[in-house]
């Protein structure tokens, strides 16, 4: 048995960016938001960290101080403490705060590089400036500043780390204001010389580092940007292309529908006697000729139906509150005349809810999924349709099963795939479009409806319809169970 789960959200936006030209070219908000709340995962880290190094000071501080790291016991406190009021105010400002002028995922941005930035400099300070390579942490920001910001505005960054490093070396050897020395080292250098001398060529060689990086990552970054925008304008055409292909489709499907009509209506009048009787084979060879045509009328409907649903997915639609027992008992009205044809019972157990969707592609959805469970069930057999509801998360779901010839296991993902018929579908139903499906998808897609099917050669399928944020109906004894069969069907 294989079993597959479709589920469709919003409509995933393209990325987009900022600026099309050199250094101004840099990632939208929407992208800006989303690592926004990456770097604020990142800092409860950074924050548990903290906390870790609070411990180790407290049981091993001895050792610390032989590795370099100032003992102090209060400075991780107030830094923890500062990146978590941080973190709490960005989450505030990101979900519950309207975005204005002062409040923009680029001025969030920001505010944390130089808030951290800041942290830093003092982490930096009392763990070590040249004796511990926390003074590196600083090439992570430069980085992330050239992926995030234009190239002046992660160069801002970059000069803005230049000038913490400096400061906090500065703070650390208040004897540099008196430095009269060359940097160069003679004999006569006295201690103090030689390690502020150090200090100094330190300073200037992290100073240059970090300008290295930003010159690297910059440009590196500038080149990913404009592929991704070619990449970008490339997916526009394609997306053109294809809506002027389906325009194009819609248009000769209406060119094909009224000549078609006319062949039909022209045959119901020769198989009606008006144009003389017609000999047995005659009206056997119209029969056959009805019978394609149908089919063809069938596929061309699909067609336009396919095409407006797709038109809903560009366009707001209203959602309304629909009764799903009215709905599923639409689409079996409709369905009743070919369950008959093929001796099919169909059994309709479902506890009644409300939903909030577009009322009439929902009617669409089941009534193709129904449609589909009856043309791919053996004569004879049965579909049943039933419900669960679980009240505690407000979600429900209809299944439609059938004990037909059943989906092989490699087919079963690409069944909602345009155009798309497995060779065991077409050979139980040659007149089949590959379109059904198709519709559903895009039915389910529009109403955010997630679908489950589970099948097995041979034995059936059946498909789940998820929906949540229901409305459960007042009346708790609300159940319709019908079982439809020949003796019920006109």
């Amino acid at each position: 048995m294989a079993i597959a789960e479709f589920s469709w959200g919003e409509s995933k936006k393209q990325p987009t960016l900022a600026g099309v030209k050199g250094i101004r070219l840099k990632l939208n908000d929407e992208i800006l938001i989303s690592n926004i709340r990456w770097f604020i995962i990142f800092r409860w880290i950074v924050i548990a960290a903290l906390i870790i190094f609070q411990i180790l000071a407290l049981l091993a501080s001895e050792t610390l101080t032989q590795l370099g790291i100032v003992e102090q016991q209060n400075w991780p406190i107030a830094i923890t403490a500062v990146l978590s009021l941080a973190n709490i105010v960005y989450i505030y400002l990101l979900d519950h705060s309207q975005p204005s002028k002062y409040n923009s995922p680029s001025i969030n941005l920001w505010a944390q590089i130089i808030i951290d930035l800041v942290c830093l400099s003092i982490v930096v300070h009392y763990i070590g400036s040249t004796s511990t390579p926390a003074s590196f942490f600083y090439i992570l920001h430069i980085a992330l500043a050239c992926i995030f910001f234009s190239t002046l505005e992660s160069l801002c960054v970059t000069v803005l780390v230049s000038a913490m490093y400096t400061i906090v070396l500065l703070m650390e050897n208040s004897m540099f204001i008196h430095i009269s020395h060359s940097i160069l080292i003679d004999d006569n250098s006295s201690a103090e010389s030689l390690r502020r001398n150090s200090v100094l060529l330190w300073m200037f060689a992290l100073d240059i580092l970090f300008f290295v990086v930003w010159y690297v990552v910059s440009r590196l970054s500038l080149v990913v940007r404009t592929h991704e925008q070619h990449l970008l304008d490339a997916y526009k055409q394609i997306n053109q292309a294809q809506v002027e292909k389906d325009q194009y489709a819609v248009l000769m499907t209406h060119q094909l529908k009224s000549p078609l009509d006319a062949i039909r209506s022209k045959i119901n009048l020769i198989k009606g006697g008006y144009c003389g009787e017609a000999s047995a084979g005659v009206n056997e060879a119209l029969d056959k000729i009805d019978n394609r045509a149908q089919s063809m009328s069938g596929l061309i409907l699909d067609l336009l139906r396919l095409e407006r649903l797709k038109d809903t997915c560009l366009s707001t639609a209203v959602l309304e509150s629909v009764d799903i027992q009215t709905a599923l008992q639409k689409g079996i009205d409709k369905l009743t005349p070919v369950a008959n044809s093929k001796r099919i019972k169909l059994h309709l157990s479902v506890k009644n809810f409300k939903c909030k969707v577009i009322p009439e592609q929902l009617e669409i959805l089941l009534e193709n999924i129904i449609a589909n469970a009856i043309t791919y069930s053996h004569d004879n057999a049965s579909v049943e349709i039933t419900s669960e509801i679980n009240p505690s998360t407000q979600s429900a779901s209809i299944t439609i099963i059938d004990h037909g010839i059943g989906i092989e296991n490699k087919d079963l993902p690409n069944i909602f795939n345009e155009y798309f018929y497995s060779p065991r579908a077409s050979l139980h139903n040659k007149a089949s479009s590959g379109i059904g499906l198709s519709i559903v998808r895009i039915a389910a897609e529009n109403n955010k409806l997630p679908i489950k099917v589970t099948s097995e050669p041979g034995v059936g399928t059946s498909f789940t319809i998820i929906f949540n944020n229901i409305e459960l109906s007042a009346n708790k004894h609300d159940v319709s169970d019908v079982t439809l069969t020949n003796s019920h069907l006109p």
